[in-house]
């Protein structure tokens, strides 16, 4: 028996964790047991509680209750945190997701113990180091022993960093192996797409009718901190309501700051339109709902952006870069980054754009099982 540590510690990795603890439970429950660490990096329960609910995931093993701090203080716990589960634990395996600092720290703790580290989402690159994302995957992926590439381009992008794609029998981190695998969330979004239609009623609730609204989420740091940013990209969202309406989930980091002195007549103008609806950071399915019923997605968000186009929508990215490089590529996004123009023009484009194309680059949906079939293989 194989015994896996998952860290989880954002909402986006408790979605993550479900695809793989669906995977064992169906498909692997009498060689691999999963223990959950959820260092409670989001820390909201409508953020995070409910997704373990709504996505039948185990409830955590363990919660480090780290909480909100600055990045070096919140690495810090985790690590001390992590170690001292690693070390009573004494795993096989240590999975991670993405680039938080949940990542970040599992990836130092799990090398200085010398335990493989499952890398799920490797090969990722903005090219930006001002991200702390970037920083956290860059460093995760050269710590780690399997590294599992969503997409052609990531697993490209590790090629060029040294990595070499051999066929070995046994994995170890220094001789490390890389694989492009399809991504968990797109198993996720097809798992879950049906039972979103059924059970989620956020269409009717906001009377809202497909094809007929815009879906925008705003919570990076350097869009929210900088005034000038946050000014812009709610005025874009205001001047798009004149021609449609725009379903905002608010981030609580992002209403909070709306709701300070130097946004005050911003966020009145906001709350007074009838044509942009303000909901609370909604549930994964209620979330999958709007996406695929969405006409246009415009986001910050890495995972936002990319299950637009798992559902045929068009996206424009508030970002200068985007490590989904891919679905700029096919023309079905624009970067705009947080101008005020460029966002309106890629709306204006996107309008009369009705003959998009979305050529199936994520995988087969069937990413997990590849990567615990992977682990199985390795541990032999």
């Amino acid at each position: 028996m194989i015994k896996i540590i998952t860290i989880i510690g954002a909402r986006p990795q408790i979605i993550k964790a479900a695809a793989i603890s669906r995977a064992i439970k169906n498909k692997y429950s009498s060689e691999i047991e999963e223990l959950i660490v959820h260092t409670g990096q989001h820390y909201d329960a409508n953020m995070s509680n409910v997704f373990f609910e709504e996505l039948g995931i185990p409830l955590p093993d363990y919660n480090l209750n780290v909480g909100s701090a600055r990045h070096g203080i919140q690495t810090a716990r985790m690590i001390e945190g992590i170690e001292e589960l690693l070390i009573k634990e004494s795993p096989d395996y240590i999975i991670l997701y993405g680039d938080t600092n949940s990542t970040l720290a599992g990836a130092v703790a799990a090398s200085k113990l010398n335990i493989p580290i499952v890398h799920i989402e490797a090969g990722l690159r903005s090219y930006n180091r001002k991200m702390p994302e970037e920083i956290n995957r860059i460093t995760c992926d050269h710590l780690s022993t399997l590294l599992f590439s969503p997409t052609k381009t990531g697993y490209e992008n590790l090629k060029k960093e040294g990595f070499i794609h051999i066929i070995a029998s046994h994995y170890n981190p220094d001789n490390p192996g890389i694989f492009h695998c399809g991504d968990i969330m797109y198993d996720n979004s097809l798992y879950f797409s049906d039972l979103a239609e059924s059970s989620s009623s956020i269409i009717s609730e906001n009377n809202l009718v497909k094809n007929k609204y815009v879906l925008s989420t705003v919570h990076r740091d350097h869009n929210t901190d900088i005034k000038e940013n946050m000014e812009s990209i709610f005025n874009a969202l205001i001047k798009i309501s004149e021609s449609i309406k725009v379903v905002l989930p608010l981030h609580p980091r992002t209403k909070n700051i709306l709701k300070t002195d130097k946004h005050e007549d911003l966020y009145e103008k906001i709350k007074s339109n009838r044509n942009i609806i303000l909901l609370p950071p909604v549930s994964f399915l209620d979330m999958i709902s709007l996406e695929k019923n969405a006409a246009l997605v415009i986001t910050d968000s890495g995972g936002v952006q990319k299950e637009s186009y798992f559902f045929n929508n068009p996206c424009i990215i508030l970002r200068p870069e985007t490590e989904w490089v891919e679905i700029v590529e096919t023309g079905n996004a624009v970067l705009c980054g947080a101008n005020f123009n460029k966002i309106i023009e890629a709306f204006e484009h996107f309008e009369n754009q009705k003959e998009l194309k979305f050529p199936k680059i994520f995988g087969d949906g069937k990413a997990s099982e590849f990567i615990l079939k992977t682990l199985i293989e390795n541990n032999k």
